[in-house]
């Protein structure tokens, strides 16, 4: 008697586009090994079902265009069941559109910018958007530094980098806190310092900053050589353990803010951190423990729907298991919530948790309340 095709065990095929080579690569090589770890400890056990992840991994290179040439590959050629990614924001409010079209799930670990997920109801994300972030940050960096007036500095040439000023522009204003200087910088600039002198003379308390590692590690350097000790107040962008050798001897008192903490004990977080240390030999980021849970999120969806080997009918299955599922991992209790597209309309799926604000002390984050 021969098994039905049913019973036996086929590989699900999950599609990954994010920049692992350009300007974006330390995010995306993170959010790879986050994906590779947790795909790796669900097969071990048995996959779904029985079934074995198999990742099928694209680089986007941090550029919009190869963003969208990836999410058709992977969609229209590999028919992959869902795809995860691009790295950027900026990417993402490009190629998410060939995901809705195709009602294929895109699910962002990475893209915190406004608007991604209103393009529509097959569009996710866990990571936490900086209009939920910065504020919190903003609050307990205000409370420990005794800020009473801040200048600000954002890259002005990126979806992600303006989001993020837009929504410290909000917070700032709900707050009271008044502005000394705004200044701005492009990707790919190295010196800053005609930005700084101006920052300098305004006297701040702190200098609230929107920036990717790339511009963000060398302005607090070049702040520090100009004589600048002030605290800077930053965005996701900056919540990274590479910002301690990339601005090395220049890191400390800065304050991010991100459902994850190196430092957080949880059950869940030290035993996270501890096989991607095992695996990778490196300390993981933000960016890694998001894809992780990110993988076992989705999963969790999978394990409640029928594969039938039908692909349109399972991907419209898998985006209506998604919304449902709630999972504590390595940045804590997650769920999603429903977004509104810019007609008031219901559309994607973002994330609710909490944040944890921490500020960089020697080579350490460190929690404050």
């Amino acid at each position: 008697m021969t098994l039905g095709a049913n019973a036996q065990a086929a590989d699900i095929k999950i599609g990954m586009a994010e920049a692992l080579t350009g300007g974006a690569a330390q995010y995306g090589i993170s959010i790879r090994h986050g994906f590779e770890l947790a795909a790796g400890e669900i097969n071990a056990a048995g996959g779904v079902d029985g079934n074995q992840l198999k990742l099928i991994v694209d680089d986007d290179q941090g550029k919009k265009e190869e963003a969208i040439n990836v999410f058709k590959k992977l969609i229209f050629q590999d028919k992959v069941l869902m795809v995860f990614g691009p790295t950027l924001s900026n990417s993402a409010q490009a190629a998410d559109p060939i995901a809705q079209g195709a009602r294929t799930v895109a699910f962002g670990t990475s893209n915190t910018a406004d608007g991604i997920t209103s393009i529509g109801d097959y569009v996710f994300r866990n990571s936490v958007t900086e209009a939920d972030v910065l504020p919190e940050t903003l609050r307990v960096a205000v409370k420990h530094a005794h800020i009473k007036k801040v200048a600000v500095m954002y890259g002005n040439d990126d979806v992600f980098t303006k989001s993020g000023y837009d929504n410290f522009k909000k917070a700032l204003e709900a707050a009271h806190i008044p502005v000394t200087t705004t200044e701005t910088f492009a990707k790919g600039d190295v010196d800053f310092k005609a930005q700084l002198t101006k920052i300098k003379a305004t006297h701040p308390d702190a200098i609230v900053l929107s920036a990717l590692l790339a511009e963000g590690a060398p302005i607090m350097v070049q702040a520090r050589q100009l004589g600048i000790n002030v605290p800077f107040i930053g965005g996701n962008g900056m919540n990274s353990v590479k910002v301690f050798t990339l601005a090395k001897g220049a890191s400390d008192d800065l304050y991010v803010g991100s459902p994850w903490s190196a430092s957080n004990d949880s059950a869940e977080n030290v035993a996270f951190i501890k096989a991607f240390e095992a695996k990778f030999n490196t300390p993981p980021d933000q960016f890694a423990a998001q894809s992780y849970d990110a993988m076992h999120i989705m999963v969790q969806a999978l394990k409640t729907i029928k594969l039938s080997g039908d692909l349109a009918t399972e991907r419209t299955a898998l985006r209506d298991a998604l919304p449902k599922v709630k999972w504590t991992g390595a940045t804590g209790a997650f769920q999603f919530h429903r977004a509104m597209n810019k007609a008031g309309k219901p559309a994607g799926y973002d994330a609710q948790q909490t944040a944890i604000v921490s500020v960089t002390k020697g080579e350490q984050f460190v929690i404050e309340k």
